[in-house]
This record gives C-alpha cells, sequence and structure tokens, in this order.
C-alpha cells in the first residue's frame, strides 16, 4: 500500500472535497492546487498520474490534526467538527445540480381524452421550415 492509496482512503472516510483538502494543507502551510491533487487520486495506469510524497502526506496529515483537532491554544472536538462537516453537506445544494422544475405527475381521467383526431390544431407541432428553403441559390447559371 502506497502514499496515494492512504490519501485516498483518508479522503474517502473524511468525505472531503479537494477543497476542503486544500484547506487542511493551508493550515500547515503547505500549498497544493487542485489538479496537483486531481493527478494523486488518479489509476495508476493514468498518463497524468502523480505520485504522493511522503511530504504530502505528512503535510496532509499534520494539518488533519489542526482541522479535527485545533491547537494547543484553542482545541476542538473532533466530534463536532466531523458532525459538522456531515450537516454542512446535506445542508448546502449542489452547485452542478439543477432544481427541479417539473409539473407534479396528474394521472388522466376518462374525461380527459379526446377521440382520435378531434385535438386542437393550434397545438400540433408544425414542421419548421429550413433556413435552406428560405433562400434561393443560383450557382451561376442563368435559367430561361
Amino acid at each position: 500500500m502506497n502514499n496515494n492509496d492512504v490519501f485516498k482512503k483518508l479522503r474517502v472516510a473524511l468525505q472531503l472535497r479537494d477543497d476542503q483538502i486544500i484547506e487542511i494543507l493551508n493550515l500547515v502551510n503547505f500549498r497544493v492546487s487542485k489538479g496537483e491533487l486531481g493527478n494523486i487520486f488518479r489509476s495508476e495506469d493514468h498518463p497524468n498520474y502523480m505520485e504522493c510524497g511522503d511530504q504530502l502526506l505528512r503535510n496532509f496529515l499534520n494539518g488533519l490534526v489542526i482541522y479535527l483537532r485545533g491547537t494547543k491554544e484553542e482545541p476542538k472536538n473532533p466530534r463536532e467538527v466531523l458532525d459538522q462537516i456531515a450537516k454542512n453537506k446535506t445542508a448546502i445544494p449542489r452547485e452542478d445540480k439543477k432544481p427541479e422544475t417539473k409539473k407534479p405527475f396528474k394521472p388522466k381521467t376518462a374525461t380527459d381524452k379526446k377521440p382520435f383526431g378531434q385535438g386542437n390544431p393550434s397545438t400540433k407541432k408544425q414542421k419548421p421550415e429550413s433556413p435552406v428553403e428560405r433562400f434561393k441559390f443560383n450557382s451561376g447559371k442563368n435559367k430561361k
């Protein structure tokens, strides 16, 4: 088991996102970009895979101690920190999900059905005119 595996397992076990990992590393003044983190968490056969060094893992673990326990001057209860993280994940909706704007399902009744061919003609979709049909093309030949 290498450093990458340990780092991946800690990320999954603590349910940490990349921005949270960067925040943890900033607590110990260790700067890493999101791209570098992405390369560390890739599979070994990927061309952009990057080996996680001892220094990165050591600084992450030291930052994680500060993040969960706090400092000597300002100690924290790790259970409260983890509970707060879990609560924030459920309270904050993800930005990449679109809110649902669908109409609620309404089952059709027998009175809603119309006989075949007696619908409103204005609601039928008309075939849109293609842009090619609107223009007259002249390929340089004079037609008589």
